[in-house]
């Protein structure tokens, strides 16, 4: 790699050097680029180099495109980057739980939930995974018309309030999920807005409607915690183990805790994987080619039958379908990290106090690591003629000490969900392009309207 101290008109400067982006306003820095279209904003970024130098609002950021130095971000992450302050919005909803907590007290939470989620329950929760995948195969007809995306989240939303909270009534699920969704458009919408700049006590529309949707799901959570509370009887679910984990010390999480937990664990399971399976279904469309591989193999591996978590390590087709899809539309579309003091980046030294930006849209559909980066090509996965894929170049559940510990439960869910669906239908989505909004999550900018076609 070249290590030019400045970008080029038409070559990017490369390699461990701090180097200029684009120049911003005064006060506000470059916040209206990143803010009109952040996903654009990253590949802008990218396009100037590895290390590049940035201002959001009257902060120093610094913007990576290298994997070797993401990955020194996700590595040291805890020991020389702290967790960021993502704002009020994101703290109305999602509290003080694992995905934001620091040092300690995220090692504690941290030690308490991943049980929780470790392959003997993910096998234990695959059944149930394909089950309410069945119901909604069973309830499907040739010629119908539906709403992918509103499929996709009723799906992920149904496996959600049965895993997580051991509950199965509609009024869970439709009531969480409206105030989800509520909730995790109105973060982007302040997270990539002037409402990053505005102290946390000024009231705005946006933040009236976050409070108003996290009373709900507050209120949610309070009546299944009583639930359980009140039944007595041991449960499987996600919830019960979190109600009985106890630390070093012999300490249960405090009802808050609990509270924050078990939203996490919702919004991982339910919201990361519907718009997964959104994509999936976009690019599957669009790439006849690829419908057909994956016709292929679910006919090949599982004939008339439905799947198990006993298929998903045969199904390495649907996997790379998955991780493709992942890689062109992350859930998760950035990371970022406060620098604290002695940090450093490609050998180079971090003021203590700078914001560490790294981008998956951006890094995923770099050239330099992915052949063809705009073409959904699963192959590219194939773990004997496939890509070499450069470690931190894919990173859609992050990674190193923080990488999600759902990873393997949001995995096995969107493959065995894609299996049960796409062995008995294939869907035409009706033409158009489909923008990604920069939420809380990466999603449509719009209904899915599609028309279901039996195999």
């Amino acid at each position: 790699m070249s290590t030019q101290t400045g970008p080029a008109l038409d070559t990017p400067a490369r390699g461990h050097a701090f180097v200029p982006g684009p120049k911003g306003l005064p006060l506000v820095g470059n916040l209206p680029q990143f803010g009109k279209n952040p996903l654009a904003f990253f590949e802008l970024l990218r396009g100037h180099g590895d290390m590049v130098r940035w201002r959001f609002g009257r902060n120093r950021c610094v913007f990576l495109a290298d994997p070797d130095c993401i990955g020194e971000l996700l590595t040291e992450t805890e020991r020389t980057f702290d967790q960021p302050n993502l704002g009020i919005a994101f703290r109305t909803v999602l509290g003080n739980g694992m995905l934001v907590a620091r040092g300690r007290d995220w090692r504690r939470k941290r030690s308490l939930v991943q049980p929780s989620v470790r392959p003997k329950q993910v096998r234990a929760y695959a059944a149930t995974m394909a089950g309410c995948a069945v119901e909604l195969a069973d309830r499907w007809s040739d010629g119908q018309r539906v709403d992918v995306k509103r499929e996709m989240s009723a799906l992920t939303q149904r496996i959600a309030v049965r895993t997580i909270f051991g509950v199965d009534t509609p009024a869970d699920s439709e009531a969480m999920g409206r105030a989800m969704d509520v909730a995790q458009m109105e973060i982007g919408k302040e997270f990539a807005g002037l409402g990053a700049l505005l102290p946390d006590w000024v009231p705005t529309p946006g933040r009236a409607r976050i409070r108003k949707a996290a009373a709900v799901i507050d209120a949610e959570v309070r009546r299944v915690v009583a639930r359980h509370r009140d039944g007595g009887e041991e449960r499987p679910d996600l919830l019960s183990r979190l109600l009985t984990a106890v630390d070093e010390s012999g300490a249960r999480l405090t009802e808050e805790e609990i509270r924050d937990e078990a939203v996490t664990l919702y919004i991982g399971g339910h919201e990361t994987t519907s718009t997964t399976l959104v994509w999936a279904w976009y690019l599957l469309a669009r790439n006849p080619r690829v419908r057909e591989a994956l016709a292929e193999e679910l006919d090949r591996v599982l004939g008339d039958r439905e799947p198990g978590m006993e298929d998903y390590a045969r199904l390495t087709y649907a996997q790379a379908v998955v991780k493709e899809t992942l890689r062109l539309y992350p859930a998760i579309w950035l990371i970022t990290g406060i620098a604290k003091e002695g940090a450093t980046i490609g050998g180079l030294p971090v003021e203590e106090g700078t914001r560490v930006w790294s981008s998956q849209w951006a890094t995923h559909r770099d050239p330099r690591w992915f052949p063809e980066p705009e073409e959904f090509r699963p192959e590219r996965w194939d773990a004997e003629g496939g890509d070499a894929i450069h470690e931190y170049a894919w990173f859609p559940f992050g990674g190193a000490p923080r990488v999600c510990i759902g990873t393997r439960f949001a995995m096995v869910e969107s493959v065995l969900l894609l299996a049960v669906l796409a062995r008995r239908f294939t869907l035409d989505l009706d033409p158009g392009e489909i923008t990604p909004l920069t939420g809380l999550t990466l999603q449509p900018d719009r209904d899915m309207p599609a028309t279901v076609r039996a195999r």
